[in-house]
């Protein structure tokens, strides 16, 4: 039985190859069309998944898509992006747009690890997976361990949602600068972290997860919270002010069915945001729905995304439970990685226990972590911190300048708020869930007029 299911996933992988050599995927990187933007067409074709795959490599580039026509019906994917670089200009560096061809291109058509960027070193460190419940000071527990078990942390990504904390850690053995191979100090490590999980009173269980594998950091942290079930209700004893405030800046996501043609329209309004776009795509493949057609604009700080999918097994969405839980995993997608508090800036020589050092500073002035980006390059720390008071009120200004004497002025600075704080405002008039490119589309009966693209640009 095995065997036959073996060579049947064989035959389907050279199947794939042959289908890869008789069409190889075509890019063209266009900076003459649009007047703001570089135009990325990819022509492929089509396998699940390949969308995120696409969004996953601008995206890590640090790109940002302003616009977007995806069409990825039948054998074909077609999709246009118009993208600039995070000062909002067009593309020009020439190692970016040989990275984007080579990767995209024929030369990727069969190399997976082109198809995943960013991702955690497996061979010198070692990485650490953590969900539980958050709580003040978390952070700084979860970091002193590390630095009492010998532990340097290299590279990290915190997120915190809905009463939720998820964290990916690539740490290394602080004696040799290597992985931790032993595996009693392994298992060590993973219950002593546990148990720092465990200490709230709460009914989920905390996980921890050692290994040596590869990860695409912020695709895994969305699993992780999307498994840990972060989207779900939760009673929080938040006063009405709060509760307010969080419902002004409520994504707006909408589920429709569009029986004549056999998809699910979703519709997406929110306040604009790099990697919105990875974000809610990651949560629709995840959820195992496949993008047959969208289209993605951004009208000054509001973004606007359509979708017409289906489930893998071919089907729009069924029930209203169903509707109900994609309209709640986009939301808590799209809100996990939008940053409450004040933005905090350090860059200084990396040293072991220098985060927990950090953090616990944080700790000890009130302050809680609701999201961090922590790295490594060249021997500097470069770390991102996003807090809040623990208590619920406004950051006290002589708190900061405190906390900045005590680190150094130089080494920690203080950023504006960021954009995602904001009041979102509500759209000016509710449109029909074909507002976008697609009111018409299915009128023609083919994509062979792809002059649609050109003046989407």
């Amino acid at each position: 039985m095995d065997v036959n299911m073996s060579f049947s996933q064989d035959m389907d992988d050279e199947y794939e190859k042959l289908i890869r050599r008789m069409n190889p995927p075509r890019v063209v990187i266009d900076n003459d069309s649009c007047k703001k933007a570089t135009v990325i067409r990819v022509d492929s074709a089509n396998e699940y998944g390949i969308l995120l795959e696409v969004v996953q490599i601008l995206t890590d580039l640090d790109l940002t898509i302003t616009k977007a026509y995806i069409s990825s019906d039948g054998g074909w994917f077609m999709d246009v992006f118009n993208v600039t670089d995070q000062d909002g200009n067009k593309v020009t560096d020439e190692v970016v747009l040989d990275y984007i061809q080579k990767s995209l291109g024929p030369e990727a058509c069969f190399s997976t690890s082109l198809r995943s960027v960013g991702v955690i070193p497996s061979t010198d460190s070692t990485l650490i997976e953590l969900t539980g419940c958050d709580r003040p000071g978390l952070l700084s527990e979860l970091t002193a361990v590390l630095t009492h078990l010998k532990c340097n942390v290299l590279n990290a990504e915190v997120w915190t949602h809905n009463t939720r904390a998820a964290a990916v850690m690539e740490v290394t053995d602080d004696l040799t600068g290597s992985a931790v191979s032993d595996p009693e100090r392994l298992s060590r490590i993973k219950s002593l972290l546990r148990n720092v999980l465990k200490g709230s009173n709460t009914p989920k269980e905390a996980k921890t997860v050692v290994s040596h594998g590869e990860v695409h950091t912020d695709r895994r942290l969305h699993q992780m919270m999307f498994e840990d079930r972060d989207y779900e209700n939760r009673v929080v004893d938040d006063d009405l002010s709060s509760n307010v405030q969080d419902e002004r800046q409520r994504p707006d996501v909408c589920v429709d069915n569009w029986l004549d043609k056999d998809y699910s329209v979703v519709t997406v309004r929110c306040k604009d945001r790099p990697k919105l776009l990875f974000d809610t795509v990651c949560t629709l493949t995840d959820m195992q729905y496949v993008v047959f057609h969208g289209s993605v604009d951004t009208e000054g700080t509001e973004a606007f995304q359509e979708y017409y999918v289906r489930h893998i097994d071919g089907s729009p969405v069924k029930s209203e439970a169903e509707k109900q839980r994609i309209i709640q995993c986009l939301e808590a997608a799209i809100k996990r990685r939008v940053s409450e508090g004040l933005k905090l800036e350090l860059c200084t020589t990396d040293r072991v226990g220098l985060l927990s050092n950090v953090t616990r500073i944080f700790r000890e002035n009130s302050l809680t972590v609701t999201r961090a980006e922590v790295k490594t390059k060249g021997g500097k720390a470069l770390n991102t911190f996003y807090v809040s008071d623990a208590s619920g009120y406004s950051i006290d200004a002589k708190t900061i300048d405190s906390i900045r004497q005590t680190i150094g002025q130089t080494i920690l600075k203080v950023k504006s708020k960021p954009r995602e704080q904001q009041q979102r405002e509500k759209p000016s008039s509710q449109e029909s869930p074909t507002r976008f490119l697609f009111g018409g589309l299915f009128k023609s009966k083919s994509f062979v007029n792809f002059g649609l693209v050109r003046s989407y640009s």
